[in-house]
């Protein structure tokens, strides 16, 4: 600093704690002004009222050491010319920074100068906690989603940010700026992530795991626990950090209490409309009160059915569906019904259909992973049992294991959509028994025939979908027609057989 530059400084003793930080500036000649001193305060005398004895000198390099002074500066001229090498040996032993000054330096353009920098520090943090809260408030008060909050959480700490799940499984994340000193890149910092974050156990709300360079804060109260929230933090974090993780954790929590549990009172009310609309759905009084709940009149309605890829998250795929509502501007009913959800949206009489509920179910997807399936679009209110219908249909038809891409509709499942269809038809459960009797206890033979009837033009292709050799499949061929006495060669008894598996199959997954 200029003012103490003037002064000619020269470092005696405690060389290697410079870097200490200073707390504020005390100008002195009392030799037992230790019990005065707080931490990090810097001591600024001339020394004529110090001992003039090595004993007492040493005591008070002592009685400063000990009360944690940053440093002491003494003005040389009115008592010294040098300083006594007790003195310096004393503050050298116990790394207390001891520094002359070999100009004449008004005391108290130091302790200003000192001050003010002090002030703006602390003025500087001030401002930098506001803008936290500021930004923070503000993404809670707008129900902002994740990505947006740990956007700014990426932002203001300039490093990567990762949300994690209570069973240490990573949500999303933002890596930190490239090229940054200190700041990990995403592939490196997510590395073997899952068994390193159960390495690291925290007790309190938020703690730095300087193993892995991590801030971790939680998301939530212990007793509910939902995650955590990781800052990559190399160093020591600053207070403004510790801020930035812990105001980020407060907003993740509030939106999941905003998204999650919008009032148990609005989920029992749509359940109750959508019970309502499927069993009696030209019932003026559901009508009224579907309208009272913010699903308009004079709109086109579209039933949707979605199943969620682990069903311990149907609460989270209902909260997605109204958060979706509100992003798209689709009124929407949801609910949850045993294994999946349905729901109503809402769109313009002359919005394209397909495309809004495709951006509606993108919405809902980002959120939770889930196979959505939409019904055909109806013009009014009394005839929504049919889109919902539908849409519960095709939902049936998809197998567990389908792909969560994109909206299946009734022109993508099929024949298997019609078997669907005709599930509890007793006329399709009699021929598919009929034609599959004499392989019901021949699973092996079951399996080949379904490879077979899947690959009609190569051998080769049903062999390897079975992973055996073309004179083990040959040999089953045999073996089945024997059984059934008829030929495979036969596309008429190939699509016979292959219907009667479609049909055995949609009546298994429907029990």
């Amino acid at each position: 600093m200029p003012a103490v530059r003037s002064a000619d400084p020269l470092v005696l003793a405690g060389a290697a704690h410079l870097d200490r930080p200073v707390r504020w500036v005390h100008t002195t000649e009392l030799a037992d002004i230790a019990p005065l001193l707080r931490g990090g305060d810097l001591v600024l005398t001339t020394g004529i009222a110090l001992p003039d004895h090595d004993d007492g000198l040493t005591r008070f390099a002592l009685s400063l050491a000990d009360s944690g002074a940053a440093g002491l500066f003494v003005e040389l001229g009115r008592r010294w010319s040098a300083l006594p090498a007790s003195l310096v040996g004393q503050c050298e032993a116990r790394g207390l920074p001891l520094v002359a000054l070999r100009r004449e330096v008004r005391f108290a353009a130091v302790a200003q100068a000192v001050g003010e920098r002090l002030v703006d520090a602390q003025l500087a943090e001030l401002r930098a906690a506001e803008g936290v809260h500021d930004t923070f408030t503000e993404l809670s008060i707008s129900e902002a989603g994740p990505a947006e909050i740990l956007a700014a959480a990426q932002r203001l700490s300039g490093a990567t940010v990762v949300l994690e799940t209570e069973q240490h499984r990573i949500v999303d994340y933002l890596a930190g700026p490239a090229g940054q000193p200190g700041t990990p890149d995403g592939g490196t910092f997510l590395d073997d992530w899952e068994r390193r974050s159960r390495n690291v156990r925290t007790s309190g709300r938020t703690e730095w795991d300087a193993s892995n360079g991590w801030l971790v804060t939680r998301v939530g109260r212990p007793e509910r626990g939902w995650g955590r929230l990781v800052i990559g933090a190399p160093h020591a974090p600053s207070p403004g950090l510790v801020a930035v993780a812990e105001r980020a954790a407060a907003a993740l929590a509030m939106y999941r209490l905003h998204d999650r549990s919008r009032d148990s009172q609005v989920r029992r009310v749509h359940h109750e409309l959508l019970i309502g609309l499927m069993s009696d759905p030209a019932n003026a009084e559901t009508h009224r009160r579907a309208q009272i709940a913010g699903l308009p009149p004079g709109r086109q309605y579209v039933g949707v059915a979605l199943r969620p890829q682990r069903s311990a998250v149907l609460d989270d795929l209902v909260a997605a569906c109204l958060r979706a509502a509100e992003v798209a501007r689709a009124p929407t009913l949801a609910s949850v019904f045993e294994s999946e959800v349905r729901a109503l949206v809402a769109l313009p009489a002359r919005a394209d259909a397909v495309r809004a509920v495709d951006r509606w179910a993108d919405e809902v997807t980002a959120r939770v992973r889930a196979v959505v399936a939409a019904g055909s679009p109806v013009d009014e209110l009394a005839s929504v049992d049919r889109t919902l219908l539908e849409a519960t249909q095709v939902l049936a038809v998809l197998p567990p294991g389908q792909d969560a891409h994109g909206v299946r509709r009734l022109d993508d499942v099929h024949l298997r959509g019609l078997l669907t269809l005709l599930a509890d038809d007793a006329r399709v459960s009699t021929f598919a028994d009929r034609e599959l009797a004499r392989l019901r206890e021949e699973p092996e033979l079951r399996r080949t025939l379904r490879a077979v009837v899947e690959h009609p033009a190569s051998k080769s292709a049903a062999a390897a979908a079975l992973n055996v050799s073309r004179p083990v499949l040959y040999d089953r061929i045999a073996r089945i027609e024997r059984l059934l006495g008829l030929s495979l060669d036969d596309a008429e008894v190939r699509t016979s057989l292959h219907v009667a598996l479609l049909a055995d199959e949609v009546r298994t997954t429907r029990a």
